[in-house]
């Protein structure tokens, strides 16, 4: 390569990285929370989580509920149902949903009063169109343990930004594979992506807990959380009791989980693009060592829980 090439790499090479460089300054500036009121902002959020709602909703009743026959409104009382694995899910979905709406509404200047009204509600009123169609379809029916789950997730979020404007516990969720999904793969799924969000046996739902927010003073990692864990396991059907269509006898016992955590958004950064990853993946519990303690094993160490 001569010298006028190596001059042309080198231009080309500048050029490039100074473009990546500005294209990443563009969006941390885009990313950046608004001090005050953007109302384009804003209107673009309503817009879109309206726009998203409305498709999901219309994609799930004409991919789920279209393929079971309809009745008239009636309720179901499933509280027995799975351990309870499947409120907790509830829980975890209204929070998760609630969160995001308010974050999203803080990152178009919306007041904190507005962020918490309209924006951490969000994921109940959305899971509430869901259930009201539960209701009206014969195969299920309107859950007020669902709700009751609901509105506690939501809760959740709410009140500790109203006791303590920060969220000093959080959700996070896990999941590994298990052998019992193949034994019934029309209700706990088929394939990795379908067991992520059917099979309970494989789902864990942590409570973690942030501790230096409590201990301010203290030298504590700002970011290093203490999670309490519940999951249950044998369970190939929601009744928990042995049904004649399932060919396996059911076993179902509860788990509970001790553990180390990282909470990913109290990791200090002056990057908006870092800050929103850090967001987004912070509903993953981190894989820590664990102990994990039920009745049918008594007490067991996982190096490595998922």
């Amino acid at each position: 390569m001569g010298k006028y090439d190596k001059h042309i790499v080198t231009a080309c090479l500048a050029f490039f990285i100074a473009n990546i460089s500005f294209s990443q300054s563009k969006l941390n500036q885009f990313l950046k929370p608004s001090d005050t009121l953007n109302t384009s902002r804003r209107n673009a959020v309503i817009i879109t989580e309206a726009s998203m709602a409305t498709l999901t909703l219309v994609g799930l009743n004409q991919l789920w509920y279209a393929d079971y026959p309809k009745s008239k409104f009636h309720t179901l009382n499933d509280n027995n149902q799975w351990l309870q694995m499947d409120k907790l899910g509830h829980v975890f979905s209204a929070y998760q949903l609630g969160r995001l709406g308010a974050n999203t509404l803080h990152w178009s200047g919306v007041s904190k009063q507005d962020q918490l009204i309209y924006g951490s509600t969000i994921g109940v009123a959305f899971l509430t169109v869901v259930e009201v169609f539960d209701g009206y379809s014969e195969e299920w029916g309107f859950s007020w343990g669902d709700m009751a789950a609901n509105v506690t997730g939501a809760g959740l979020y709410i009140g500790q930004e109203l006791l303590w404007k920060e969220q000093r516990f959080t959700l996070k969720y896990s999941f590994h594979r298990t052998d019992y999904a193949p034994q019934n793969p029309e209700v706990l799924g088929n394939g990795f992506s379908e067991e992520f969000l059917k099979d309970y046996n494989g789902q864990t739902y942590w409570l973690s807990l942030n501790l230096h927010a409590f201990f301010k003073e203290s030298k504590i990692p700002s970011w290093l959380n203490v999670a309490l864990g519940y999951g249950a396991e044998g369970m190939i059907s929601g009744s928990n009791t042995n049904d004649n269509d399932v060919v396996q006898e059911q076993n179902p016992y509860r788990q509970f989980y001790l553990s180390l955590d990282v909470d990913l958004t109290r990791i200090k950064t002056n990057s908006h693009v870092l800050r929103t990853i850090f967001d987004v993946f912070n509903v993953i519990k981190v894989p820590f060592p664990a102990l994990e303690f039920n009745d049918k094993n008594g007490i067991k160490f996982h190096g490595i829980y998922f």
